[in-house]
């Protein structure tokens, strides 16, 4: 396994900000793919479903015929028999606690009466439909379907579908099946890549346009993400996973490197980084990677990194920086730290706080910004399904002080009609309005 080591005293010389940089370089980033999306994006606005199935045959089945893109309802009660027991419990118990948080998070109307006299009232509505993307390749994700759809539920969005890249067999794996009929999803769709988003974001013969498209992807998917997000409503940049465990000396290095390692297992593109103030803590943490990762799949594909901090603050500092989809600090200085931190998709706090509990059954989450998006980005949340639509009711009184206020300003814009619209609305006690009085009439200067 190979690990990327900043020493102490480099990691000191570069500060924070070039620390994080330098990890950032060693993952690929979403401008690698752009050509290639953009090619897709067009295909799929062109040729609808016939491009979406071409695609999906080439790059998911190896150049076998696809199956039809809507999935049958039958199959969805079908997958559910082919579950186990303690599958189907899990996924309640992720089901109820991510319901739970989500709802949690108020969506009502907020009206304000201003100084005027008058009212704005900010109404929280629902988007019409929504689209939950469910990473396939090498293993199902039905923890993102879950992730998704609740909490777009939550948000009180009525129409939620789901989509996936099939497998060799040309399927959607049955757990991720099971699951959304254990969500009540009506329509899935067999399809995954930018071609996927490109059809929701645009609508094809078979899939209708969506309001907003939310999930974790590869770069293609990200990338058609951003490239439509003048189209559609977006969650995130979410892609490969990245992990940053800050910890002290007195971290248990088995659940460190653990928790290094699950991430790992997401496989190509991720990344994970190991902060401490000492160096031969680091040492042990790579002995402990290599024993605990022996023998478990894709983890070689993932970019590790290792930063000597100058201390505690300093750890801290440098997850800070890198913004990562999920930060764990582990240990108590660095615990201690947890109200500075202000740049991360969601935090873990504590030794027992593991990023896999938020992956899963936790309740937050994991539906995340990556790529270092957490600067500017949020967790999914409700508010991700919901936009904001001002009301305001202006009565004559208010209108004249309003009136009075904000004709200069519209005058200095050079906007005499926009002037004359509010003026239009002050009465004077029933005498002639300012629209009406002299070196008002357009064209004139009203000083």
């Amino acid at each position: 396994m190979q690990v990327e080591r900043i020493p102490q005293a480099k990691a000191q010389q570069l500060g924070p900000a070039a620390v994080a940089t330098q990890v950032r370089s060693l993952i690929p980033g979403v401008e690698s793919v752009g050509d290639q999306v953009r090619q897709i994006i067009a295909e799929v606005q062109r040729d609808g479903d016939a491009a979406v199935l071409a695609m999906t045959s080439r790059l998911d089945l190896d150049g076998a015929p696809p199956r039809p893109l809507l999935v049958e309802p039958a199959q969805l009660d079908e997958a559910i028999k082919s579950m186990s027991r303690e599958v189907i419990a899990g996924l309640q118990v992720s089901i109820t606690n991510v319901a739970e948080v989500a709802s949690a998070v108020g969506g009502t109307d907020s009206s304000t009466r201003l100084q005027q006299g008058h009212s704005v009232t900010l109404r929280e509505l629902p988007v019409d439909s929504a689209a939950v993307y469910v990473p396939g390749g090498r293993a199902p994700y039905p923890s993102t379907a879950v992730m998704g759809v609740v909490t777009a539920r939550a948000a009180g969005v009525l129409d939620v579908c789901v989509c996936s890249p099939p497998g060799p067999s040309g399927e959607i794996d049955p757990v991720v099946l099971g699951a959304c009929r254990l969500l009540g999803v009506q329509r899935v769709y067999r399809m995954g890549g930018a071609q996927a988003v490109a059809a929701l974001a645009c609508g094809t013969e078979t899939v209708p346009r969506a309001d907003v498209i939310v999930g974790p992807g590869n770069l293609y998917v990200q990338e058609a993400k951003r490239q439509l997000s003048d189209r559609v409503g977006i969650d995130s940049i979410a892609g490969p996973s990245d992990l940053v465990v800050a910890f002290g000396a007195d971290a248990d290095l088995r659940l460190v490197a653990l928790d290094l390692l699950a991430q790992a297992e997401h496989g190509q593109g991720s990344l994970v980084v190991a902060v401490c103030p000492h160096e031969q803590v680091l040492d042990e943490l790579e002995v402990q990677l290599s024993r605990l990762g022996e023998g478990h799949a894709g983890i070689e594909q993932a970019a590790f990194a290792a930063v000597c901090s100058m201390d505690a603050a300093g750890a801290v500092a440098i997850a800070d920086a890198i913004a990562p989809e999920h930060l764990e600090l582990i240990g108590s200085e660095v615990e201690a730290l947890a109200p500075a931190v202000r740049h991360a998709g969601c935090l873990f706090v504590g030794a027992g706080s593991a990023t896999a509990f938020g992956d899963y059954v936790a309740g937050s989450n994991h539906i995340l910004p990556t790529g270092g998006a957490a600067r500017f980005s949020s967790v999914l949340g409700p508010g991700t399904f919901r936009r904001r639509m001002a009301e305001v009711r202006i009565d004559e009184q208010p209108a004249r002080m309003l009136a009075a206020a904000g004709a200069p300003i519209a005058r200095t814009e050079g906007f005499e009609l926009h002037a004359l619209s509010m003026e239009a609305r002050a009465q004077q006690d029933g005498g002639e309005s300012p629209a009406d009085a002299p070196g008002a009439a357009i064209g004139e200067n009203p000083s």
